[in-house]
């Protein structure tokens, strides 16, 4: 329960970046590196949540929950 709440909350994280970069992109009109910074921290954040999914399924401690189409 608490690794679903902590994957979450960084995907929280990640949209909250999303949207800070959005909103510098309109305020600052381009002019500043603000924006491609929030998105680098963006990108950084779904890199390295991806890489903590891999390792907490290769590890055993996520487990895939077997549900079929149907």
């Amino acid at each position: 329960m608490l690794t679903k709440i902590f994957v979450v909350l960084f995907l929280f994280i990640i949209i909250g970046s999303l949207f800070s970069g959005l909103f510098y992109l309109v305020r600052d009109k381009g002019t500043s590196e603000r924006t491609v910074k929030a998105l680098t921290v963006r990108i950084s954040l779904s890199v390295l949540l991806f890489i903590l999914l891999m390792l907490g399924y290769a590890t055993g401690v996520l487990q895939p929950h077997g549900v079929t189409p149907g």
